[in-house]
């Protein structure tokens, strides 16, 4: 059949067709609607359409005597003719968007005052509707700043929805699909959803653009215990706590009295909430007792209380580039929680006697109170210990004692990877590279940690205590010859690294092969991380004659803390990748000297090489055949935070 005033052909159903008018007689099939006998055109069919006013006063005629009537009677009707060009033109408008006639099997009929009434209202809404649309569209593709509080509701809820699509909070496959038609079809104008997707980095610039996203928002963040802060009620419950500190508490009359002790705190010099000490007591022998204080949250924090749960939720403090998301309410814990500079302070302090070679030769656990006599930073700490005045003589002898502790682990096999650390910080919503470089005063608290770590497993196994004891299994490393060959430092250290597995959690102790102990668990930090906080716990029950959890009902304690970990450290990631892509982007014209290190995916030329201007290893494109140690020349390729985009390529220099 030829279809159209082009007389295309095509292939329609007969149940389809509708004849209008018959051939006269003795004329045969027209080639087209323009040719004889019809003679139809646009501009022919546009002159014969029945005006408004005619299909009005036909509807009220017929409305009075509602009889169906053919094509013919109601072209005549409206048209005052039935020529070819009147019945096509009235066809098309019964079968357009007309309101007041219906038209089937051929027969025209009124449409019903109450039908007609409906029809206008639906179509006023749709007419409505799609204004709406349009002024939603018209919105987005502004990108202009919007304010919440003068968009429609339904705006306003769209752009929540859009904001839990840019945070991926949305779950597949019906990101998009599952969304209602409106927010969906704008997504697809603005090309940024597909079947079942939804480019996210996009979202996230046009977000940015209407200022409804933080263009350093993590999206792991969302939805985890970190991401509405503390609730007013456990916010109350940590004011009581602070206001309850300074009166007695249970256990207090069997406390140790430490406070004549010269301790000493060291952290950097933002650090506020303070979990440990470190102090020296003078042996009859003419040795020395090192003690590692370490601060007690128990004091006030009960267990299974319900800042104790949040805790147990958190798993632990987060450090982000923005700043710290603890584990307990600040007013706790940089306040009673910490060990102060000259406040009497809570605390288990661990003491432990070194022999000549630095092995433990004896050590203890005691529930004590003490008084920090003075506060340092690593920068003034290592200024002591390099200048070592006689005032200051036991910090000194701290840092030597400490130092033949470490000498001992590494004749055990530990690993020591001493370089400095980069990481980019927020100051004043700004990317800030700030270097840590390796010290006598870090290393020596460093120590300490791993030490009492160390004795705390020593005195668990001894007594039968469960613990969250962290072990390594032994590593295959590269032959002696083979990593002498390598240069010292950053490259050497990358060769050691690959070889090594990943760090295991359990109740029952086990050797921890780049530590060179035989058992060990993190003690020290329990007012950053709960596990510690579970150390404590269980050697003090112990202490004080108290049965301890068993491992079966320590286990699922540890594997719910665990998860909370896991999930802190896939933030912390997030974090530190993001603030990554935020300074090179404002670095995006910047070179930088590099060193390969070794291949991650040579498939890809995806290799690690180590920046030190940077004191960062990142991964980067390379040249094929690449050796540990040759020299290269690092630059930005392409970066875009929003996108979590960042691609560094690394050319011989």
């Amino acid at each position: 059949m030829l279809l159209g005033f082009e007389a295309k052909p095509q292939v329609v159903p007969q149940r389809l067709l509708e004849r209008l008018s018959p051939l006269p007689p003795g004329d045969g099939p027209a080639s087209s609607l323009k040719a004889s006998p019809w003679g139809l055109t646009p501009e022919r069919l546009l002159a014969a359409r029945p005006t408004a006013r005619a299909l009005g006063a036909a509807w009220l005629l017929l409305l009075e005597a509602p009889q169906p009537m053919g094509l013919d009677a109601f072209a005549d009707l409206v048209c005052g003719a039935t020529e070819p060009q009147h019945l096509a033109a009235c066809w098309l408008t019964l079968v357009g968007p007309q309101p007041w006639f219906r038209w089937r099997q051929g027969q025209v009929s009124p449409r019903a005052l109450d039908d007609l009434r409906a029809l206008r209202r639906d179509r006023r809404r749709s007419r409505l509707q799609a204004q709406r649309e349009q002024r939603w569209l018209d919105l987005l593709q502004a990108r202009q700043p919007v304010e919440l509080e003068a968009l429609a509701p339904d705006d306003r809820q769209r752009l929540e929805q859009l904001r839990q699509l840019a945070a991926g909070s949305l779950a597949e496959p019906a990101l998009v699909t599952g969304l209602e038609p409106g927010l969906r079809a704008s997504l697809t104008t603005l090309h940024l959803g597909a079947e079942g997707g939804v480019n996210r980095g996009q979202l996230r610039h046009l977000l940015v653009d209407l200022r409804q996203w933080d263009p350093h928002q993590l999206a792991s963040l969302a939805g985890s215990p970190w991401s509405s802060g503390f609730s007013d009620e456990l916010q109350r419950e940590a004011e009581r706590l602070v206001a309850l500190s300074a009166e007695p508490r249970p256990g207090d009359d069997d406390r140790v009295d430490l406070t004549a002790q010269r301790c000493v705190t060291i952290d950097d010099d933002g650090t506020r909430d303070i979990d440990d000490g470190l102090a020296l007591e003078p042996r009859a022998d003419g040795g020395w007792r090192l003690w590692i204080h370490v601060a007690d949250p128990s004091r006030l924090v009960a267990p299974d209380s319900p800042l104790d749960l949040e805790a147990r939720r958190r798993g632990s403090s987060l450090y982000l580039a923005r700043g710290i998301l603890p584990m307990f309410p600040e007013p706790l814990s940089t306040g009673p929680l910490s060990l102060r500079a000259g406040v009497r302070c809570a605390a288990w302090s661990t003491w432990v006697e070194l022999d000549g070679q630095g092995a433990i030769s004896a050590c203890g656990l005691e529930r004590s109170w003490v008084q920090p006599t003075y506060r340092l930073s690593y920068a003034d700490a290592d200024d002591l210990i390099d200048l070592a005045p006689p005032q200051e003589a036991d910090l000194v002898t701290l840092e030597q004692l400490l130092q033949s502790r470490r000498r001992w682990r590494i004749r055990q096999g530990a690993l020591q990877f001493d370089l400095p650390e980069g990481r980019i910080r927020c100051r004043d919503g700004a990317p800030c590279l700030e270097i840590t470089e390796p010290g006598p005063a870090r290393a020596m608290v460093a120590e300490a940690m791993v030490l009492a770590g160390a004795a705390a497993a020593q005195l668990a196994m001894e007594h039968g205590v469960a613990l969250p004891f962290r072990s390594q299994l032994p590593a295959d490393l590269p032959p002696k010859s083979e990593l002498e060959a390598l240069e010292d430092g950053a490259v050497r250290f990358a060769a050691i690294k690959r070889c090594l597995s990943r760090g295991l959690m359990g109740t029952s102790p086990a050797p921890h092969f780049s530590l060179g102990l035989a058992a060990y668990v993190q003690a020290t930090s329990p007012i950053r991380r709960y596990g510690d906080l579970l150390v404590q716990r269980q050697l003090g029950a112990w202490r004080r004659g108290e049965p301890p959890l068993d491992a079966d009902a320590l286990q699922p304690l540890l594997e719910q803390v665990d998860a909370a970990v896991r999930e802190g450290v896939a933030i912390s990631r997030e974090d530190s990748r993001h603030w990554q892509q935020v300074w090179f982007e404002a670095h995006r014209n910047g070179q930088w000297r590099a060193q390969f290190l070794r291949w991650l995916r040579p498939q890809d030329r995806l290799g690690l090489v180590r920046v030190e201007e940077l004191a960062m290893d990142l991964a980067a494109e390379c040249p094929p055949r690449m050796d540990p140690g040759t020299r290269l020349l690092l630059r930005v390729q392409q970066v875009d935070p929003l996108r979590d985009q960042l691609r560094l390529v690394a050319s011989a220099s």
